[in-house]
């Protein structure tokens, strides 16, 4: 009989053979567009691309905002994939499930993370439209994709996780985004479940804490440090937690702040990608 833990692994070897028996050999650079920042997808040349739906364990979303294909391409002359939405926890799912997709491309060969999300502003510096270099995260969603059994293939049972945001990334992100007059913020992003916004008093506990929240991020970050990949991460201030009066936060606003800053986004990663290591 099967156990939980063979029947895992072999739900990984299945999505990874799916992915490369659609798109080919699976690259090492990966981007996770968040809400409203799937318009990096159409930027990339000489693109093909497959949705969830028709992959093996690749759940689709059901969040506006995330179109569920997996894309991949040429960014500044590099093949890369993109993957174009993801599955949220508040969708239903467990941990391991909505990190999946991921982890199975972890396993593919993919090498190097860039995550980024629509977030909330906590820090009063911070205006709508800003781009925040994450410094590092914290989890506040009381699950783990690393939770049950552990494929030592992928990774060790105990990863550290003191820097989980890659130091190197990081820098070489400042730089492009000096080098093409990108403004960039810089902090720490905290990850709620969701789906509902933070009340005015987590928003008062949480500016003591973080720079951004969001409700996602996490949990892939994680499993890409378990893995040994290198992750950066970028979040797009899409709402003001703090400089609000008696507006409310709706997904169509974040969606339409995604929208007018896609542009610089899709700049930013594209700088960032050119300066990669090959």
């Amino acid at each position: 009989m099967a156990t939980a833990a063979t029947t895992a692994d072999q739900a990984l070897t299945e999505a990874t053979a799916s992915v490369r028996g659609a798109l080919g050999a699976i690259p090492s650079v990966l981007v996770v567009a968040g809400s409203g920042l799937g318009g990096f997808a159409g930027s990339l040349s000489g693109s093909k691309e497959v949705s969830y739906e028709d992959l093996r364990h690749f759940p689709a979303s059901t969040v506006s905002g995330h179109a569920g294909k997996l894309v991949k391409g040429l960014c500044a002359g590099r093949e890369i994939l993109v993957m174009n939405g993801r599955k949220h926890l508040y969708e239903g799912v467990e941990a391991k499930v909505a990190a999946g997709p991921l982890m199975a491309l972890l396993a593919g060969g993919v090498k190097t993370v860039i995550l980024s999300n629509a977030a909330g502003g906590l820090n009063v510096k911070f205006a709508v439209g800003d781009l925040m270099l994450i410094s590092d995260q914290i989890n506040f969603q009381f699950c783990n994709p690393l939770i049950g059994s552990n494929n030592e293939a992928l990774g060790p049972r105990f990863p550290d996780m003191s820097a989980a945001y890659d130091p190197e990334l990081r820098a070489l992100a400042r730089q492009a985004a000096a080098d093409h007059g990108i403004a960039l913020r810089e902090g720490v992003y905290w990850s709620n479940l969701g789906p509902t916004y933070e009340t005015q008093a987590e928003v008062q506990m949480l500016r003591q804490f973080a720079d951004a929240v969001g409700m996602s991020t996490a949990i892939e970050t994680i499993a890409a440090v378990h893995a040994g990949a290198r992750v950066l991460g970028i979040s797009l201030i899409t709402n003001s937690l703090v400089q609000r009066t008696d507006a409310v936060t709706t997904h169509e606003e974040v969606m339409e702040t995604g929208r007018h800053a896609g542009e610089t986004f899709t700049r930013l990663v594209t700088a960032i990608v050119a300066k990669l290591p090959r």
